[in-house]
């Protein structure tokens, strides 16, 4: 197994009370190697926590995104950790199976359908005006800066996982 490009390194005391107290009593490898830059992986860990847990849009649909964003980057350890996550928030089998297929699927609403064209224009880097707009007939101005900042936040993920090789847990 490949190591990571920067060495592992533990959390701070206070950054490891804080994980507990969002139910992760060790800390994944990622957060691992980010402890490097403590300040920017405490912003990492309220920034991706915030996007799960105080979001007004549904978690699942979120997972949706998080998930097929990971797909198509081919971001195995960002898809294992989300993919869990997603079948926790009422994503099945089948409609993690038909992902990559959702444009023909007939498993996903509109609303996700909108949110999954937004999370794969914001990775081909534009949101085309259609796309935006049909956002717009879903949700409302707070519910959309969640959704493209879950797309944007998320499309990071994989390309630091990567740069930083970070392996799975």
């Amino acid at each position: 197994m490949d190591e990571p490009r920067v060495p592992y390194t533990e959390p701070t005391p206070a950054q490891m009370e804080r994980l507990r107290e969002l139910g992760m009593p060790e800390p994944i490898n990622l957060y691992r190697v980010l402890a490097n830059q403590p300040d920017l992986l405490r912003v990492w860990v309220e920034m991706a926590w915030t996007l799960r847990l105080a979001a007004k849009t549904p978690r699942r649909l979120r997972e949706l995104m998080i998930t097929r964003g990971a797909e198509i980057m081919d971001c195995g350890y960002e898809y294992g950790h989300h993919r869990r996550m997603a079948l926790a928030a009422g994503v099945s089998e089948i409609e993690l199976a038909e992902l990559g297929h959702w444009r023909r699927s007939g498993l996903f609403s509109p609303p996700e359908r909108a949110a999954l064209a937004l999370m794969e224009s914001v990775l081909e880097g534009s949101v085309p005006d259609p796309v935006a707009a049909e956002l717009g007939h879903h949700f409302d101005g707070a519910e959309r800066v969640e959704l493209v900042l879950t797309a944007g936040f998320y499309a990071m993920v994989p390309r630091v996982i990567d740069a930083l090789r970070v392996p799975p847990e």
